[in-house]
């Protein structure tokens, strides 16, 4: 039996281990945590709170990397 479930990131559905914690599911998908925003479930998600998030089934989420440049 699989603990995998099914949640959107930026409009593409993505897979990943049930009670994967944000930082590290961000990390997986290739995104450095130190240069994002993210909102889930449609909140924009404080830093402070992303440890203690894990992902769940149906879950959205929409991550805006920061850019820099003059």
């Amino acid at each position: 039996m699989t603990n995998s479930i099914t949640l959107q990131v930026n409009g593409e559905t993505q897979n990943c281990l049930s009670q994967t914690p944000l930082p590290v599911l961000l990390q997986q998908l290739g995104f450095n945590p130190r240069l994002v925003a993210v909102e889930y479930n449609g909140e924009i998600l404080h830093r402070q709170f992303w440890e203690q998030t894990k992902v769940q089934s149906g879950d959205r989420l929409e991550v805006v990397t920061i850019v820099g440049g003059g």
